[in-house]
This record gives structure tokens, sequence and C-alpha cells, in this order.
């Protein structure tokens, strides 16, 4: 596993490495070991699996207040994404600011959130399945979104002729909204 920090800091890029075979591949995706020789959290609670239908679906940006704030393990194994990543945290130098990376199946990819990060996507194919691991349990009491096209983000999305987005993400607050309600999330 190779550990790759990204823009915003504590976001990390995790290479795979499989090992091939004419039967396929074996690879490792999460160990311990690598995490705490990289300094992160190992202590996971529990694992989603998504699959998106269509091409062109956006889910995000979503996060939860402390003290429910979560770090995530991300990874596609069927398909591909556009995922980003939103630095909300209060006290942070690129508070407001996004990342992205391309995850995909075939480039076998991990992304590392840590908390204090609203996580965004928009799949690139038909039915692309995400899992991801969370340190933390699901609180819906302290979940928020913040609308995905908001302009005071700016996030350069794919171009589509038709998106998918949940009416949920539709109705999401503005970044403007998030900043006046909480200042940001402390962690």
């Amino acid at each position: 596993m190779i550990f790759k920090e990204l823009s915003i800091k504590g976001v990390f890029s995790i290479d795979l490495n499989p090992i091939s075979d004419s039967r396929g591949f074996f690879m490792r995706t999460y160990d311990s070991n690598f995490f705490e020789l990289n300094n992160l959290n190992t202590n996971w609670v529990h694992e989603n699996h998504s699959t998106s239908v269509n091409k062109g679906t956006i889910r995000g940006f979503h996060f939860q207040y402390p003290p429910y704030s979560e770090i995530k393990l991300v990874r596609i194994v069927k398909g591909s994404v556009l995922d980003i990543f939103l630095d909300i945290r209060k006290n942070s130098p690129t508070f407001g600011k996004w990342g992205s990376i391309k995850l995909s199946s075939d480039n076998k990819k991990c992304l590392y959130l840590p908390k204090g990060i609203a996580h965004g996507m928009c799949t690139l194919e038909n039915n692309t399945t995400m899992v991801y691991k969370v340190d933390t349990a699901y609180e819906p009491k302290f979940e928020d979104q913040i609308k995905w096209n908001d302009a005071d983000i700016n996030v350069d999305w794919p171009d589509f002729n038709n998106i998918t987005i949940s009416e949920k993400d539709k109705e999401a607050n503005s970044f403007a909204d998030f900043k006046k309600s909480s200042g940001g999330i402390l962690v």
C-alpha cells in the first residue's frame, strides 16, 4: 500500500497492490499495520455498500456533526467515480476548499477522509458500486448536507446531459448557510 496525502491535509489516496496471475488477482484492501505506520485511524465500526445505477449520479456533500463526525475509507469495486472532498474543518487553512480524485475498479485506489471532510461523488459509469468503512455510527440527528452545486464552492463536476440526484441532496444547505449556522466543524 502506498499512501499519498492530497491537496487537503489529512486526505490520502492509497494505491493498492494487486498480485495478478492467470486466475485473476488477489489484493489486500486494508491492513492495520500500514494505517498505523501512517498515523491513520484503524477502528472501523461499520462498512457500507452502495450501487448507483446511472452514470451521472451525484451524491453529496454528506457529513455528520461532532461527536459523530466520521472518518471514511472509500473504494470502488465496480465502475468509476469522481470523488470530491470538501474541507469543512473550522480551523483548517483549507476550510471551504475542495479536492478530487478518480476512483475506479481499474485503478484500485482507496480514499481516506478524516473527520471534518464533507464527501461527495459523481458516477462516471452505469452500475457503479462503492464500498466504504466508517469509524463512527450513523446518527441521523447529526447528519447534514451541503449543496453539491453551490456556487461558493464551485466544484468542477463532470458535464452530463442528465444527472440523477436525491431530493434530499437537491434541498441541501448552501455553504454560506452552513458557515452561518455552525462556522465549521471542530475536530
